[in-house]
């Protein structure tokens, strides 16, 4: 953890932050691993289980539209708590859910109610000094990956130990501890606009319309974390056919594999001031393009899926720090919104590649898979690339 010099963001209330976006950004992957036990009960088909990836990502994606401005306009620790409260109760649905209808329902408002972890970002950003803002922001992102990473390896292990269930009993259990800590801990900002909410939300569309990095910046991102999302929501699919045959708990090992993308959120933190945002994301894609060739080629080869994961989520979580701190960049009056118009299309290509990357696989196998993402990952490399003279401006005043 770096050394904040701000006294509104000291160490302690930085690791618990990251240690929050941790916990609850995991709540967004923890039904991956278990896909094929939840079809096995339920009777679902592979189009069925498809659909549950998807409605969490979904709800996460209309909380960044709907959610994510109440950040501009109240303090967003009393926001956290009602959040915190609604994750927990939407955990618990999806422990009782007895039909697909009803585990949909409880994905959707979990994905909702993960919206906690987008009102922490920015709160600490702008609770962090300009020159640390990236050092802060690359400290949340490593909090980020380790909970999207681990959090298939736990659930798979709980998975298969005590049951597809058992893994929202913990989910809830986990956002009651952390919903109190952060209520009891964090500071009480005042918010930067009173703008009610109608106009709050509708002036999103204004500042998308704007300003044209953030156009560029959820391009690149929505199209590069579809592929990501393609290769998640399929890996336990792939793994549990032969010639592996692995059951939950094995699948989840990847995540641990995947946990090079600490690495790639911390250099990128470091890097990104110095070699500037859209070139540290030229790089990142290159490394994603490189693992998806490797895992569709190799991909019935422990080492050669290995090798895939790792440079996929190496690049992944290195562009994502870059891209954020470009965005955070924009416009200091407006991060919560402008943060979350972001996170609407990152999100909403994450659900896209949740469903089609099932949808792919049942028709074209794991080779399919990957030739998909790779489509996807070129197309990002392109939209981060674009060249306007108008965007060149709005990128030069940003890098300068």
């Amino acid at each position: 953890m770096i050394q904040a010099k701000t006294p509104t963001l000291g160490t302690g209330r930085l690791l618990l932050m990251s240690s929050a976006v941790s916990a609850t950004a995991a709540n967004l992957y923890y039904n991956q691993p278990i896909l094929p036990q939840m079809g096995a009960e339920l009777g679902l088909t592979q189009d069925q289980l498809g659909s549950i990836p998807a409605a969490t990502q979904i709800g996460y994606a209309a909380a960044l539209l709907f959610l994510s401005p109440l950040g501009d306009t109240m303090p967003r620790k009393r926001l956290i708590a009602i959040l915190s409260v609604v994750l927990v109760m939407s955990s618990l649905l999806a422990f009782s859910a007895s039909s697909l209808l009803a585990l949909i329902a409880a994905c959707f408002a979990i994905g909702l109610s993960a919206n906690i972890t987008q009102q922490l970002i920015p709160f600490a950003a702008s609770l962090s000094t300009p020159e640390l803002k990236g050092k802060v922001i690359g400290t949340l992102m490593t909090g980020l990956t380790i909970g999207i990473l681990l959090s298939r390896t736990l659930s798979g292990y709980v998975g298969e130990q005590f049951g597809w269930r058992a893994v929202f009993i913990m989910s809830a259990a986990i956002a009651m501890i952390f919903g109190v800590l952060l209520y009891t801990l964090l500071p009480t900002n005042k918010p930067t606009s009173t703008m009610p909410y109608p106009k709050l939300v509708a002036s999103m569309a204004t500042l998308f319309k704007k300003h044209s990095v953030l156009r560029q910046s959820a391009l690149t991102g929505s199209l590069w974390f579809a592929s990501f999302n393609a290769l998640w929501a399929t890996l336990a699919l792939h793994v549990h056919e032969a010639p592996f045959n692995y059951n939950a708990q094995q699948a989840g090992l990847f995540g641990v594999i995947a946990l090079a993308g600490v690495i790639g959120a911390k250099v990128s933190g470091s890097l990104v001031s110095r070699v500037g945002s859209r070139n540290m994301v030229n790089i990142a894609l290159v490394f994603i393009a490189s693992g998806f060739a490797v895992s569709g080629m190799f991909g019935d080869s422990l080492i050669g899926l290995i090798i895939g994961i790792i440079l996929v989520d190496l690049g992944v979580f290195s562009a994502q720090v870059s891209n954020q701190v470009r965005v955070f960049s924009i416009d200091p009056a407006a991060q919560s919104r402008i943060n979350g118009i972001y996170m609407l299309g990152y999100y909403l290509g994450g659900a896209f590649g949740s469903f089609a990357g099932v949808m792919v696989f049942e028709q074209y196998g794991w080779q399919g898979v990957a030739v998909f993402s790779s489509a996807m990952v070129v197309g990002s490399l392109m939209a981060n690339n674009l060249v306007s003279s108008k965007l060149k401006r709005s990128q030069q005043v940003e890098q300068s």
